[in-house]
C-alpha cells in the first residue's frame, strides 16, 4: 500500500484534526464523574457518538469488506447483527441500567447477588474486553505500518499516541465527540466510495451478471445455524460490555438513552453495505491481493487522490477509536470496582488519576500482547472474549431486569461462577469445541431458571 504525497498529508492533517476535540474536551474533566461518565449529561446524539466510536471499528469497516471480498453480500450480516444488538439494548436494558445511577455494569450485578459479584464480573469483564482490544490492535498496527510504509513497531507507538490523545485527557467526553466526528467522516469517505464501486459493478443489473450466486449473492451463506449463531454472539457481546453500557450510564436520563441507542443502531447497521460492495468490487479489479487490504487498495485507487487520503486516516481513526472505547471501559471497571471498591479510595481525584493511569497501562500492556502475537488469528481473541464477557454477564444481568425480585441472591451468583469457569476451561475438556460461549450460557441458565422458579413459588406461597 503506496500513499502518494498529497494522500499523505491530507491522511496526516485528518488524524491531527480529529484528535483536537478530544484535548478541548480535557480543560472540561474536573472530575471522576466528568471523566467516566461525561458529568451524567450527554444527549442522545452523544451517546450515539460514543457508541458509533466504539462500534465502528476495523471489524465493520476493513474486515466487511475483507469479507465481501471473499463471500459476498453475506458480510452485511456483521454490522445488521451489531445493530440489533443496539436495538435490543435501547428496548430492554438502556431505561433499567440508566435509572440506576450506577457506572459500571459490575456495581448493577452487587446490587442483587452481593459483593461476591463485584470481582467476579469485574475480571470477566476486564478480561474479555482487553481481549476484544488486543484483537482491535492487531488489525490497526498492519493498516498503520501499510498506510505509513513503517515497521510494526513504530506503529505501535503510533496507536498509543491518537488512543491517548482521544481518551487519556477526554475521557467519555473525548470519546463522544470523536465519535460525531467518525460519523461525518464515513458518510464523507467510505459511503461516498461504495456508491461509486456500486455504479462501478454496474447497478444491481451488472452486480446479478457479474457473480454466481453461491456464494456471492446468497445472504445466509453458510447457513442459518452459522448466521444465528454469529447474531447471538454479537447481541450477547455488545450488550455484556462496559463501552458500551458506559455510553447509556452517562446518558442525561433513561430517554436519552434509549434514543441514542437506536441512533447508533441507524448508523451501524448500514454502514457494513458500503464496505461489502467495495470488496466485491475490488475482487473483480484486483483478485489477487490479501483480502484484508480490499477496502485501504480501492479507496486509494478509485477515489480522488486527496480523498483518498482522508479515508485512509478514516480507517486507521475508525479502528484506533474503538480500541478507545474500549480501553477507557476497561480502565472504568478497574477503577470503579477495584481501586474504588476494593482497595477504598474515596477522593475524587485520585480516581481520576488512577483512572486515567489505568488507560495508559491498558493501551501499553495491550501492545505487548499484540507483539508477542502478533502473526495470531483476530477471531481467536474476539471468541473468547465474547464467552468471558457473555458468560459471566448476559444472562445474570438480563433475568435481574426481566425476573427482579424472583432471582435468588444464591442462584445468580452460582451462574456467574459457573458460567465464567466454563468459559475458561471448556476447550481443556473439549478441545475440538468450536465455541465456549453457547455452553457457558447453558451453565447459567442451570442456575438461574430453577433459582426464578424457586422465586415465583416462595413469593405465592407467602401470599
Amino acid at each position: 500500500m503506496q500513499l502518494t504525497s498529497l494522500q499523505m498529508f491530507c491522511m496526516i492533517t485528518v488524524l491531527i484534526v480529529a484528535s483536537l476535540p478530544s484535548i478541548v474536551a480535557a480543560t472540561k474533566v474536573k472530575s471522576d464523574l466528568d471523566y467516566s461518565l461525561a458529568g451524567r449529561n450527554a444527549s442522545s446524539f452523544m451517546v450515539a457518538g460514543t457508541i458509533v466510536a466504539t462500534i465502528v471499528g476495523s471489524a465493520a469497516t476493513v474486515g466487511s469488506a475483507q469479507m465481501g471480498f471473499k463471500v459476498g453480500i453475506s458480510a452485511i450480516w456483521f454490522t445488521v447483527g451489531c445493530g440489533l444488538a443496539l436495538i435490543i439494548m435501547g428496548n430492554f436494558f438502556a431505561k433499567p441500567l440508566r435509572n440506576s445511577h450506577l457506572t459500571t455494569i459490575s456495581e448493577f450485578l452487587v446490587i442483587k447477588y452481593g459483593e461476591s459479584a463485584g470481582p467476579l464480573s469485574s475480571v470477566a469483564s476486564t478480561i474479555g474486553i482487553f481481549l476484544s482490544i488486543v484483537a482491535s490492535m492487531l488489525t490497526a498496527v498492519h493498516l498503520i505500518a501499510g498506510a505509513f510504509n513503517t515497521d510494526l513497531f513504530i506503529s505501535g507507538v503510533i496507536i498509543i499516541f491518537i488512543v491517548l490523545s482521544s481518551v487519556l485527557l477526554g475521557g467519555l467526553s473525548g470519546s463522544g465527540i470523536t465519535g460525531l466526528i467518525k460519523i461525518t467522516l464515513i458518510v464523507l469517505t467510505i459511503c461516498v466510495a461504495g456508491v461509486k464501486a456500486y455504479l462501478d459493478l454496474g447497478g444491481a443489473a451488472g452486480i446479478n451478471v457479474l457473480f454466481p450466486k453461491e456464494p456471492w449473492l446468497d445472504l445466509i451463506y453458510g447457513g442459518p445455524q452459522q448466521l444465528l449463531y454469529n447474531c447471538i454472539s454479537l447481541i450477547i457481546g455488545v450488550v455484556s460490555t462496559q463501552s458500551y453500557v458506559q455510553a447509556i450510564f452517562s446518558a442525561k436520563d433513561s430517554a436519552s438513552a434509549v434514543k441514542g441507542c437506536f441512533i447508533a443502531a441507524a448508523i451501524t447497521i448500514p454502514i457494513g453495505i458500503p464496505a461489502v460492495i467495495i470488496g466485491m468490487a475490488t475482487y473483480k479489479s484486483n483478485p489477487n491481493i490479501n483480502s484484508i487490504d480490499a477496502l485501504p487498495w480501492y479507496l486509494l485507487n478509485n477515489l480522488p487522490e486527496w480523498l483518498g487520503g482522508v479515508a485512509i486516516a478514516v480507517l486507521i481513526l475508525s479502528s484506533i477509536w474503538s480500541i478507545s472505547g474500549l480501553v477507557l471501559g476497561c480502565s472504568t471497571l478497574i477503577t470503579r470496582d477495584i481501586f474504588k471498591a476494593v482497595i477504598g479510595i474515596k477522593d475524587t481525584k485520585k480516581i481520576l488519576w488512577f483512572n486515567r493511569t489505568s488507560v495508559l497501562f491498558i493501551t501499553i500492556l495491550a501492545e505487548i500482547v499484540v507483539f508477542k502475537n502478533i502473526n495470531s488469528y483476530v477471531l481467536d481473541w474476539t471468541y473468547l472474549s465474547m464467552a468471558l464477557r457473555g458468560a459471566g454477564i448476559f444472562l445474570p444481568m438480563t433475568f435481574i431486569i426481566l425476573f427482579k425480585e424472583f432471582v435468588p441472591k444464591k442462584a445468580g451468583l452460582l451462574s456467574m461462577i459457573a458460567g465464567i469457569s466454563v468459559a475458561l476451561t471448556w476447550k481443556w475438556f473439549f478441545p475440538l469445541a468450536q465455541d465456549t460461549l453457547f455452553p457457558s450460557l447453558a451453565f447459567n441458565l442451570l442456575f438461574l431458571v430453577p433459582g426464578v422458579l424457586i422465586g415465583y413459588y416462595q413469593k405465592n406461597k407467602k401470599n
